[in-house]
């Protein structure tokens, strides 16, 4: 794993997050995409919202230590919902939230602690910045198009991922974390 602070693009912005598999994953992007033209972020959920860090590498190595503690889990998607206070439309998290506010809770200590901005609240988001009738709209065809996913609405966390910004605002991986005890960083 590299932290790269050597790339001329990235900025002190971390997160720790899981990419939805297959098929689930491909149709939250395609949905992303049809609620907000232009994303090209990957569904997922957080597990670490984006924070400034001291060191990446001191962070890298408290994930690495403490993952282990952690055995797979599964995660199952609910329903569409929207956050008030910030129009963010999201799928929310049943089966599964406890252990991720949980991993949450114990990950977000030490050399990841940050003063976060809002409480965690697990879910995968489908669009932000969207505004007024954009955002009813949005969760009424997030609704169509979540009624009609005839795949499996549930996945086995079994590994996350470190991430880094950039000064454009994408997401480049830094390195991946499996869980449990026999997991290791890759």
């Amino acid at each position: 794993m590299g932290c790269r602070p050597e790339a001329p693009d990235g900025i002190n912005c971390f997160a720790l997050v899981t990419y939805l598999p297959s098929p689930l994953g491909p149709f939250l992007n395609a949905l992303r995409q049809e609620l907000v033209p232009g994303c090209h972020l990957r569904s997922h959920v957080t597990v670490l919202p984006p924070r400034k860090l001291d060191s990446c590498s001191a962070g890298w190595t408290q994930l690495s230590q403490q993952t282990i503690d952690f055995e797979p889990f599964l995660i199952e998607l609910d329903s569409i919902e929207v956050f008030p206070a910030t129009s963010v439309i999201y799928v929310s998290i049943g089966r599964g939230r406890e252990e991720l506010v949980r991993m949450h809770e114990s990950l977000a200590q030490h050399n990841l602690a940050f003063c976060e901005p809002f409480q965690f609240h697990p879910h995968v988001t489908l669009a932000q910045g969207l505004l007024g009738d954009q955002v009813t709209e949005g969760v009424e065809l997030a609704r169509r198009r979540w009624a009609s996913f005839s795949g499996p609405r549930e996945f086995m966390l079994d590994s996350m991922t470190f991430v880094q910004n950039t000064v454009t605002s994408d997401w480049v991986d830094l390195g991946e974390l499996s869980l449990g005890a026999v997991g290791a960083a890759r």
